[in-house]
């Protein structure tokens, strides 16, 4: 599948700078109305190491109205965390009704990250795909809108960035040996994310892939899709009366 993903897809400079305010006025609005229509909706960001993720969702959130609006980092479960059953810290952080959360990495280094370092057995794997399957068909049938974003890179790309990164005394801490390990071990991270793709793709809970190479292409297909999903949830006379005051911003 990844393979025949095209890299080479990009939108110009210019062009993405006329059109990104529009997108995030209209998220703006829609997250009020989700809001009103006591919807909750989930974001899921997985990707390669440097594929623009952070910046992504730091312009995802610029605009948006922090009331209603939440961004959960995940980081490797903590000490108290491994006590637990390994959903459970991620059922603590779900969207309330109306409200907009972002989960910036996921369950899925699950699948993942744990799975090429070969830190859980093959049944414990399988369980996970389970248990997976069945946090987002809950969550789904309980009305919550959820996307899933891979933000794909290729190999050479991600050197590159990484070169760039480390050149710089700024921000050559965002480059560590998880990430080296990742590059290193390409090839088998997309035999596990084509694994993963494969598994977890629902009509309730979608995946889309990203062609990330080029950061203006990956941000204005990220908040398209966002937006007419987020469109497709709300009752008709919701999505009426959000035009109408997207048209009316627009007027004055």
């Amino acid at each position: 599948m990844l393979d025949y993903i095209n890299l080479d897809l990009a939108v110009p400079k210019e062009e993405y700078h006329s059109r990104i305010s529009d997108l995030q006025q209209r998220l703006y609005e829609l997250e009020h109305a989700v809001f009103d229509a006591k919807i909750p909706v989930m974001i899921v960001f997985e990707g390669w190491s440097a594929c623009g993720k952070g910046r992504l969702i730091q312009i995802l959130a610029e605009r948006m109205d922090p009331r209603g609006f939440r961004v959960v980092p995940i980081t490797p479960p903590r000490t108290a965390e491994t006590h637990y059953p390994w959903m459970w810290r991620f059922w603590l952080k779900i969207p309330a009704r109306g409200q907009i959360v972002v989960f910036d990495t996921s369950w899925y280094q699950r699948v993942l990250r744990d799975r090429i370092s070969k830190t859980i057995t093959k049944d414990e794997l399988r369980r996970a795909y389970q248990e997976i399957a069945e946090f987002e068909e809950q969550l789904a049938a309980d009305s919550t809108v959820i996307l899933k974003f891979w933000l794909h890179i290729n190999k050479d790309e991600q050197r590159k960035r990484f070169k760039k990164l480390l050149t710089d005394k700024l921000t050559a801490w965002q480059v560590g040996e998880s990430d080296r390990f990742q590059h290193k071990k390409y090839n088998k991270f997309s035999q596990a994310v084509e694994d993963m793709l494969a598994r977890t793709d629902s009509p309730h809970a979608p995946w889309t892939i990203v062609e990330a190479n080029n950061r203006y292409h990956a941000r204005i297909k990220v908040f398209e899709t966002i937006i007419s999903s987020m469109e497709a949830s709300l009752p008709p006379e919701a999505l009426l009366r959000s035009r109408e005051e997207m048209r009316g911003a627009v007027d004055a």
